[in-house]
């Protein structure tokens, strides 16, 4: 089961969705002047891989800055298996993917530094920095973010009651049982049936603890069906669909959950001591609000096209910050994807680019489509797929493209769309694309 993050669960911040004003300005000198040719903010998976492929590419140097104490991102703390299979074509647990890209980037000649935080944008390509070696300012040539997503902790999704212990997001319960070794409770609840709802049941059972419910707000679990139906004969978990928690109980620590059944309303009490919120994701997208970079409506990460630019020149974006959540090795590959495009843009000298972009829009089941931007001449997006989220099942889907009102193209498909994991689409259905048409809307059927 593949964690989905590329970077660590953050505080509990609720989700702010409107645009603040931009903090550009000269903030006070720092302590000292960094110069790199590139700086990535963001060491998990698609930082990691962009510093790897960077490197022995720019005459300067590739600095990598993360919050956290060690490189890597959510995958240090998953301990168990499916990690690289689509970037380094093999299997294995995340700490070991973690360590294996870290160890990548440095042999590389990247150059890492941790416990980071980057405070403030100091200038259009320039950024503050706080770290244990003091207050430093970084003022390279181009700036790749790569910050991922993170889930919405139980604050900003109003659930009510109690306010117990016990209480985790995915990232805080795996970095509690694999970094701390701490002990999380012997009977849980896990809301959500994602692919990573599965990964925290892995992680309580590890830890002793076990799933006394799953739920779900749709009629099927979200996930892949080898994972749904591996879990549920594996682990043992029950999966309550249609249902969701509107109460916690309990003081000191969790003692129950209140369940409700969206159908009918009914309402059953379950006991246990741990609540687990997986999924529901947002980017880590405080430093591209902060900067007054686009951002895209849909995702909430920065607007970016397929060569991964954001609005401000000099400026990328890659993996879960774009397309909250897909699989880490996903996010590796935006990583290889973008440092092609950093490459090419400083060996240009910073040539802004000059087309006109196309907007992409999502047609409701579909909630977005990443990456958002299309400009003539660009290169294909990463893996050569559109990545789309929907929020209801659909078996066989039937994709359409429209322009102008015009049907450009329709493509069956033989994978479905379903709530929780990404929907990819072939990037051949936009061939028929005019430059000078106004916004593209992908829908399904």
């Amino acid at each position: 089961m593949t964690d989905q993050t590329d970077q660590p669960d953050q505080t509990d911040q609720p989700d702010q969705t409107q645009p603040t004003t931009p903090t550009t300005t000269r903030s006070a000198p720092a302590g000292r002047t960094l110069t790199p040719d590139v700086l990535v903010i963001g060491a998990g998976p698609a930082g990691l891989t962009a510093a790897t492929a960077l490197a022995p590419r720019v005459p300067g140097d590739v600095l990598v800055l993360d919050r956290e104490k060690e490189a890597g991102g959510i995958p240090r703390h998953s301990d168990h298996t499916g990690y690289g299979l689509r970037d380094l074509h093999r299997v294995m647990t995340g700490p070991a993917y973690a360590r294996r890209l870290t160890d990548a980037a440095l042999a590389a000649g990247a150059v890492i530094k941790t416990r980071a935080t980057v405070t403030h944008w100091a200038g259009d390509l320039a950024v503050d920095v706080t770290s244990p070696e003091g207050r430093l300012r970084v003022e390279p040539k181009a700036i790749v973010l790569a910050t991922g997503a993170r889930e919405r902790p139980r604050s900003a999704r109003r659930v009510p009651g109690d306010r117990p212990a016990g209480v985790y997001t995915t990232g805080q319960l795996q970095n509690a049982v694999h970094l701390h070794h701490q002990d999380v409770g012997r009977r849980a609840v896990v809301v959500g049936g994602e692919l990573v709802s599965w990964s925290a049941a892995v992680t309580l059972r590890e830890a002793g603890c076990s799933v006394a419910l799953m739920t779900s707000q749709y009629e099927r679990t979200e996930s892949y069906a080898a994972f749904d139906l591996g879990g549920r004969a594996l682990l043992k978990v029950p999966v309550a669909h249609r249902t969701r928690l509107v109460r916690i109980i309990g003081k000191p620590r969790v003692e129950a959950v209140e369940i409700e059944h969206l159908d009918t309303g009914r309402r059953r009490t379950v006991e246990c001591d741990t609540v687990v919120f997986t999924g529901d994701w947002i980017p880590d997208h405080e430093l591209v609000r902060s900067g007054g970079l686009d951002l895209d409506p849909g995702t909430l990460g920065p607007l970016v096209d397929t060569a991964l630019r954001t609005s401000r020149p000099g400026v990328f974006a890659a993996g879960n910050l774009l397309h909250p959540v897909d699989t880490a090795d996903v996010a590796a590959i935006d990583g290889r994807h973008v440092a092609d495009q950093v490459a090419s843009w400083l060996a240009s000298g910073g040539a802004p680019a000059t087309a006109a972009p196309v907007r992409l829009l999502a047609d409701a089941p579909l909630r977005w489509v990443s990456p958002g931007l299309l400009r003539p001449g660009d290169p294909a997006p990463p893996r050569r797929r559109l990545l789309l989220w929907t929020d209801e099942f659909v078996r066989v889907p039937h994709v359409t493209v429209r322009q102008q009102g015009r049907v450009l193209a329709e493509r069956r498909l033989a994978w479905p769309a379903a709530p929780g994991r990404m929907f990819r689409v072939p990037w051949s259905v936009l061939r028929g694309v005019s430059p000078h048409g106004g916004p593209v809307t992908l829908g399904v059927r």
